[in-house]
């Protein structure tokens, strides 16, 4: 028959041969496609064997999928015993998102891998973040050495070093990467209280401070203008006046909200806002060769801000969900998008915070976006989320404490019924890099759980060079773009601007009410100084009208007159 493009035939299944029965002749090894294949099962020839150990039969069945899938590697009988049976997932049920679950140190960073290099060659874009930053060895081809070879030989997979194209990100460019920043409006409330760790209320109250800047035309762009606008509503005497017509904030919770954004800012968080917006649409790209581009977001210092980052992920999700249009069922995703540390998401939140990230991942899948949480344990994914969870990859799990055991028992109740006497002991005794699997089938219903070895991956599993990252970020042409950051008129300048009016007017008025003060003086000044000549004048009259002075100035002319003639008194 023929075969899909990229893709090669899995192996005929042999039987398992019985206490002194003849051993049949086993069949010619095909050559198997490389991890970074998808993989076509051609129905089995009707003189196949059918498998004859009660694990494979159980199992096999399951797996043998029409169209192109990706490889996880071969189905374990038990810790030692490997079969021929491959256990896959269908490409077209990745939009259906997915779990990787296991305790440090179980390889869930090389499963992420193998995942995100399969995809990329099947032409689908992928997105991670890159924790501890190894995943950027996705760009190098792949070293070989005795010990991969013989996993590779166990598993049936022709093993190729193979490096994948790969885009590197930073978060408001620290680190080595192409700077991502988004806007607080864009952020929003509902995320912002989640990094800020407010409660209900507060978380309510930040809600009314982004409605009361978005009603009167005070852009927010970055941390600064979000704190100029508390302060105001907070500190300034017209501010606090318009606090008051913001219905339920009180100044009180405003002053906590404030507090809690200066020591976020103080963490140096305000870098992560700004402008240029990344554009979430650069994360859907394909080479010229039609391959995907893997994304990786590099994560530094994570334990400083651990809810910033897992809520900034959360934020790209979001923004996806919004701009991308209805796609419905597609052969294969728009985009895979990994949610590394997935558990930091969840920790604490918000009842209303956990419904809008279940409400996300549910309606996502309409838009052609597969997400995978990759995390310690599923207890660490809430009940809503994880039911739509449709592959399952699960490493060990340790069970040390009571805890431990309680979360392990919860682990092994979502899982549907398996063919191994204790999936739980199962999952205990799990090597590195063995995972116990189940996913969708091409009908929507799941596989039956598997045992698995994983394949190894083809690119180098380990942190890529230093310098070939940044040559890598040097030529991306989104460097360009998003380099250089923007400080437009925002919130911050508006309300500067609005104070300095505020004032200058005060100022004004200040002075028009001294000048008509020293008017105001003057007039009475000169009025009283009229009013004093008229009352001087009036006393001149009566005296001179008076007899007295009559007498006087008669006998004064006399004594004049007598003077100027000569003629004495005598």
């Amino acid at each position: 028959m023929s075969e899909t493009p990229g893709t090669t035939p899995v192996p005929e299944q042999t039987p398992t041969e019985a206490p002194g029965a003849e051993a049949a002749p086993a069949a010619p090894a095909p050559a198997d496609a490389a991890a970074g294949e998808a993989v076509t099962e051609p129905a089995a020839p009707p003189e196949a064997p059918a498998p004859t150990d009660p694990i494979s039969e159980a199992v096999a069945p399951g797996y043998r999928f029409e169209g192109p899938a990706l490889e996880l590697g071969g189905l374990m009988l038990n810790a030692d015993e490997l079969s021929d049976v491959h256990i896959r997932i269908p490409l077209g049920m990745l939009n259906r998102h997915g779990l990787v679950a296991g305790a440090t140190g179980t390889g869930k960073t090389k499963t992420l891998q193998l995942l995100a290099e399969q995809l990329s060659a099947n032409g689908v874009p992928v997105f991670a973040a890159d924790i501890k930053g190894d995943l950027s060895g996705l760009s190098v081809p792949g070293e070989p050495s005795d010990k991969l070879t013989a996993r590779t030989s166990s598993v049936g997979q022709t093993w190729t070093a193979t490096g994948f194209p790969t885009e590197f990100y930073a978060i408001g460019g620290q680190g080595i990467g192409v700077p991502v920043r988004v806007t607080m409006t864009a952020f929003g409330p509902t995320l912002l209280a989640k990094v800020l760790d407010l409660n209900e209320t507060q978380e309510s109250s930040l809600g009314l401070v982004f409605y009361y800047c978005d009603k009167n035309g005070l852009p927010l762009l970055d941390l600064a203008d979000l704190r100029a606008v508390l302060q105001y509503l907070t500190g300034d005497e017209a501010g606090k006046a318009e606090l008051k017509t913001i219905g339920g904030l009180s100044p009180q919770t405003a002053g906590v909200i404030l507090r809690e954004l200066v020591s976020f800012e103080a963490q140096g968080a305000d870098v992560f806002f700004g402008e240029p917006e990344f554009e979430t649409k650069d994360f859907l790209r394909l080479t010229d060769d039609g391959r995907g581009v893997i994304s990786l977001l590099e994560l530094p210092n994570l334990q400083d801000r651990p809810a910033l980052f897992s809520t900034f992920l959360m934020w790209l999700l979001a923004d996806l969900f919004h701009d991308l249009p209805e796609e419905g069922d597609l052969d294969k995703p728009k985009l895979v998008f990994f949610f590394d540390e997935a558990h930091l998401l969840f920790n604490d939140a918000s009842d209303a915070f956990l419904d809008q990230i279940a409400q996300t991942v549910r309606l996502i899948r309409s838009k052609g976006v597969g997400v995978f949480f990759v995390t310690q344990s599923p207890t660490d994914v809430p009940d809503e989320v994880l039911a739509q969870l449709g592959s399952r990859v699960q490493h060990q799990l340790r069970a040390h404490t009571p805890n431990d055991a309680k979360a392990l028992k919860a682990t092994v109740n979502t899982y549907p019924n398996s063919a191994y006497d204790d999936l739980g002991e199962v999952i205990m005794s799990l090597g590195i890099g063995e995972a116990v699997v189940t996913v969708m089938n091409e009908r929507g219903a799941p596989t039956p759980v598997a045992w698995t070895r994983l394949r190894a991956p083809e690119s180098l599993m380990d942190a890529a060079p230093t310098d070939g990252m940044e040559a890598a970020v040097k030529a991306s042409p989104l460097t360009a773009k998003y380099a250089e950051g923007i400080d437009r008129e925002s919130a911050r300048e508006l309300l500067a601007k609005k104070l300095e009016e505020g004032a200058r007017k005060a100022a004004e008025d200040a002075r028009v009410k001294e000048m008509a003060r020293e008017q105001k003086n003057e007039r009475v000044t000169k009025k009283s100084s009229e009013k004093a000549a008229e009352e001087d004048d009036g006393i001149v009259m009566d005296v001179v009208k008076s007899t007295a002075f009559k007498d006087f100035m008669r006998t004064a002319a006399r004594e004049i007159a007598r003077g100027m003639f000569g003629s004495g008194r005598r």
